[in-house]
């Protein structure tokens, strides 16, 4: 079962969270089971979470937020799309929905959300799960690549089988096929009355990752306190090294990886990635007095 809760985010933009929840097994009093938020990376949408959120759901309370710009939460055409903004709307959702002290879960976008959150307010987080997000700036060079790699999208697309063939086989940008890159992107198309496109602006996307992309966030790393797992793909975005150094960064971090798997590590590899993170929230999550 999904139920749809909106929360108002800041400036009053309206957010849509999803609550995930299995009644037949038994899950626990939402008033008192652990609370999970679960925070995708950029174009994504929470519907890219449901694989975990049902399995946390037998013990967790298990929330997936859509974030400003993505899913069937607002789009502001201003904005703003800055990482104030986006650590504001999850604070928002967490006290609106009385989830603290929360573990967040964040990809990518939604992990470096999770860790600024972190460390700006400690009393709302309990633990952290960082899914192949680098710490280091990208610089210049990556930003312009994602402008020619938005314009090289053959929009409209005719069929949503077109989406998954493009973006899992035949996108020249990707060194390798991967089904569940097609699977993740054509969740994020809706149908217009020429084609399939993308339920966010790229214009909003490109904003929305200038504000991170030329700035290293060692400095709020290091402000968690919270125990913090740093996971990746052996093929994604964020190599050993660095994240071996985030660990050290950070004062409780620890490290994971998922073999077979890149960027989208909770979607390449569900069952991988559920036996290294499942300990760890185990560990970390008490239900609450």
């Amino acid at each position: 079962m999904v139920r749809r809760i909106d929360v108002t985010g800041t400036g009053g933009v309206r957010l849509a969270a999803w609550e995930f929840a299995d009644p037949p097994k038994g899950r626990p009093d939402p008033e008192r089971a652990p609370g999970v938020l679960l925070l995708h990376g950029l174009m994504g949408r929470a519907a890219h979470w449901a694989p975990t959120a049902r399995w946390l759901s037998e013990r967790h309370r298990a929330i997936a937020l859509d974030q400003r710009g993505h899913g069937r939460s607002e789009k502001p055409p201003e904005g703003p799309y800055g990482r104030e903004a986006y650590v504001a709307d999850a604070i928002a959702a967490i006290e609106q929905l009385d989830l603290a002290p929360v573990t967040l879960v964040g990809h990518s976008m939604g992990a470096l959300t999770a860790w600024q959150l972190a460390a700006r307010r400690p009393d709302l987080v309990r633990s952290l799960v960082i899914c192949d997000m680098r710490a280091s700036a990208l610089g210049v060079a990556s930003q312009r690549e994602w402008e020619d790699w938005f314009k090289s999208w053959p929009v409209p697309f005719a069929t949503l089988a077109d989406v998954r063939r493009w973006f899992g086989e035949d996108d020249p940008w990707v060194e390798r096929p991967s089904p569940s890159r097609g699977a993740f992107f054509a969740e994020v198309m809706v149908e217009r009355a020429d084609g399939w496109r993308p339920l966010f602006s790229r214009r909003q996307m490109l904003t929305a990752r200038e504000t991170w992309v030329y700035d290293a966030h060692w400095d709020d790393l290091a402000q968690v306190r919270c125990p913090a797992l740093v996971l990746r793909g052996l093929d994604g975005d964020l190599g050993r090294a660095e994240a071996q150094e985030m660990v050290r960064v950070l004062p409780r971090g620890r490290y994971a990886e998922v073999a077979d798997a890149g960027h989208l590590a909770h979607l390449d590899q569900p069952e991988s990635w559920r036996a290294a993170v499942e300990p760890f929230l185990e560990e970390t999550s008490r239900t609450r007095a």
